[in-house]
C-alpha cells in the first residue's frame, strides 16, 4: 500500500510540474497538444521547463536527485537551459535548517558546539540531496587553528530512501519478468548495488575511511587533492575534514584568468580516473562538476581537489583485468580479442559466433576513433551500443554499473573543460603501461612477497613436524626409514624444480617484456 502510495504521489509531482507537457511537447499531435492546454489546473506551466524539472526532482527526494545530478553533467545530451538548472542539483538544493544541523553536531559528539569549534557559520556553503556543510574553525591537538569543513547528514534521511528504494525493487522485478530483454539488463540486481552504495552514503564515517583511503592513494600522484579527516570529530551524522580552497571546476573562464593549463587539466582528470580503477581498484563514484575544484594556491596549483566521497566503487583482481584487457584491445582497435573476451567472460552466450559479434562491435566503435569528444554524438554511440548488445543478448554486470556512470561523468567533464580532448589517445598509453606491469618480472616479485610471510611462517615449523613424526613412528623399520628418506629427496628435487621454474618464467616474462616494448616503438 506505501508503494502504491509513493507510485501516486510521483505522478501528482509529475502532473503538478508539468513534465508530461515536456514529453507530449515533443510529438506532433494536435490533440496531444490541445490536451496539454486544458489540463492547466493545479499546475506550474508558467515558470521555466528546467526550473520545473529541477523543483520536481527536489521534490521527488534523494534518489531523484541524484539522477538529475547525473543529468547535469551530459550538456551533449540535453538543452542548455535544462542542464544549467539541472546543475544547481550538484550544491544548490535547498538546505534544512541550521539549529537542526547544530542539535545534530551536539548529539552526534556529546558536546556544545561551542566546546567543539571555535567559531562555526551557522549559514551551510553547500547544500546536496544527502547531507549539506558550514565552515568552522577547529583547535587542533598542537594547539593551532585549523579551517575544517563539517558535513552534516539531511535528518530523516533513512525513511525518504527506503520509500523510493521499495518502489524500485518492485518495479526491477516487473521489469525483469515482462521481457526476455528484461532478464537480460538484471534490474534487481542493478537496484540491489545502488541500494547497497546508497545506504552506505549515509554512513559518513564510511565516507571518511574512504576519504583516507583516496587521500593514502593519491599521494604520490601529485595531480589531487583529498581533505584531511579529522577522527576525534566523526560520526556516523557528522564529519569533520580539512577545508579545501579552490575554484569549481565547472568554471572554466575563471581557472583560464588564473593562468590554469585547461587541456592539461582535462588530461590529468582521465589519468586520476584510469589510476584509481585500475591501479587501486578503488575510485572515487560522485564525480560531477558540484564534488570537483581545482587548485590555485602556488604550492598546489592546477591540482583537481576531490570532495564528497559518500560514492565509493571496488574493483576485484580479475575485475580490473579483465577491463584492461578489453580497453586495450578496444584502443587497439582489436575488436576480435573484446569479442572473446565478452564470451570467455560470460557476458554473452557462449554460442556467441566471435566473427559476428566482432563485426557488430567494429560497426558500433570504428567511426568514433581518432575524433574528439566534440564531434562525438554519444547519444547516438549509446543507441548503437544498445541495439548490438540486444542482438548478441549482452547482459549488464552490476557490479560495473558503478563504473560505467563514473566514466560517462569523466568523458562529461572533460567535453566541458576541452571538447577536443582525445579521451582514446590520452588513455591508452596508461593502460599499457599498466599491462606491461601485469604481466612483468615485477608483478611476479610482488607477488612472491606477498606470500612470502606465509612460507616463512612455515619453514620453521618443519624440523618439529619431523620430529614429532619420527617420535610416533619409532618403531619404523629400516625398509620405513630409508622410504622416508627417498621421499626426501624426491622433495628436495621438487623444491629444486621450481626455483628453476621460477627463475625460467622471471626469465621468459622479461624476454616478454622487451618484445612488447619492442612492437610499440
Amino acid at each position: 500500500m506505501r508503494r502504491l502510495q509513493r507510485g501516486f504521489f510521483i505522478a501528482w509531482v509529475v502532473f503538478r510540474y508539468g513534465l508530461d507537457e515536456l514529453v507530449l511537447s515533443s510529438f506532433d499531435n494536435p490533440w496531444l497538444t490541445r490536451l496539454t492546454r486544458v489540463l492547466t489546473v493545479g499546475r506550474t506551466l508558467g515558470t521555466p521547463r528546467g526550473q520545473r524539472l529541477r523543483e520536481a526532482l527536489e521534490r521527488l527526494g534523494p534518489i531523484f536527485v541524484k539522477f538529475g545530478q547525473v543529468l547535469s553533467t551530459r550538456r551533449d545530451l540535453l538543452p542548455l537551459d535544462i542542464a544549467d538548472e539541472l546543475a544547481k542539483l550538484q550544491d544548490q538544493v535547498p538546505p534544512f535548517d541550521s539549529a537542526v544541523a547544530v542539535a545534530t553536531i551536539e548529539r552526534a559528539l556529546r558536546k556544545p558546539i561551542a566546546e567543539i569549534f571555535e567559531s562555526f557559520e551557522n549559514e551551510p556553503v553547500a547544500s546536496a540531496s544527502i547531507a549539506q556543510v558550514h565552515f568552522a574553525v577547529l583547535r587542533g591537538r598542537d594547539g593551532q587553528l585549523c579551517d575544517v569543513a563539517v558535513k552534516v547528514l539531511r535528518p530523516g534521511m533513512h525513511a525518504a530512501i527506503e520509500k523510493d528504494l521499495r518502489l524500485l525493487h518492485m518495479m526491477a522485478a516487473w521489469v525483469e519478468s515482462l521481457s526476455a530483454d528484461g532478464k537480460r539488463l538484471r534490474p534487481r540486481d542493478v537496484v540491489a548495488e545502488f541500494d547497497k552504495h546508497l545506504h552506505d552514503e549515509l554512513d559518513l564515517i564510511r565516507e571518511a575511511s574512504s576519504a583516507a583511503l583516496l587521500r593514502r592513494n593519491m599521494e604520490s600522484l601529485q595531480l589531487v587533492l583529498v581533505p584531511e579527516i579529522f577522527w576525534d570529530y566523526c560520526a556516523t551524522e557528522v564529519m569533520v575534514m580539512e577545508r579545501m580552497f579552490g575554484v569549481p571546476v565547472s568554471q572554466v573562464v575563471r581557472l583560464k584568468e588564473a593562468g590554469v593549463d585547461i587541456p592539461k587539466l582535462a588530461r590529468d582528470g582521465v589519468t586520476i580516473f584510469f589510476t584509481q580503477v585500475f591501479r587501486d581498484g578503488f575510485f572515487h563514484a560522485d564525480m560531477h562538476p558540484g564534488n570537483i575544484q581545482v587548485s590555485i594556491d602556488p604550492k598546489t596549483f592546477g591540482r583537481y581537489i576531490s570532495l564528497d566521497f559518500g560514492i565509493v566503487g571496488t574493483l576485484t583482481e580479475s575485475d580490473k583485468d579483465y577491463l584492461a584487457q578489453n580497453f586495450t584491445a578496444f584502443f587497439r582497435r582489436d575488436y576480435k580479442r573484446v569479442a572473446e573476451l565478452h564470451i570467455e567472460s560470460g557476458w554473452v552466450p557462449r554460442t556467441t559466433r566471435v566473427d559476428e559479434l566482432e563485426s557488430g562491435i567494429r560497426a558500433v566503435c570504428e567511426p568514433y576513433f581518432d575524433r574528439p569528444l566534440k564531434e562525438i554524438s554519444l547519444g547516438m554511440l549509446l543507441m548503437r551500443l544498445f541495439q548490438t548488445s540486444r542482438r548478441f543478448q549482452v547482459e549488464i554486470q552490476p557490479q560495473l554499473v558503478l563504473l560505467q556512470k563514473t566514466l560517462l561523468n569523466i568523458e562529461g567533464l572533460g567535453r566541458e573543460l576541452d571538447p577536443d580532448l582525445d579521451l582514446w589517445a590520452t588513455a591508452k598509453p596508461f593502460l599499457e603501461q599498466w599491462m606491461l606491469g601485469q604481466v612483468g618480472p615485477q608483478k611476479l616479485m610482488e607477488q612472491l612477497k606477498a606470500q612470502a610471510p606465509h612460507y616463512a611462517k612455515l619453514l620453521p615449523e618443519l624440523p618439529m613436524l619431523l620430529s614429532s613424526f619420527l617420535r610416533n613412528d619409532g618403531n619404523r623399520s629400516t625398509r620405513a626409514v630409508e622410504e622416508l628418506l627417498v621421499e626426501q629427496r624426491r622433495t628436495n628435487r621438487l623444491l629444486q624444480g621450481l626455483v628453476y621454474s621460477v627463475v625460467g618464467f622471471a626469465l621468459g616474462m622479461l624476454v616478454m617484456q622487451i618484445v612488447i616494448r619492442v612492437r610499440m616503438f
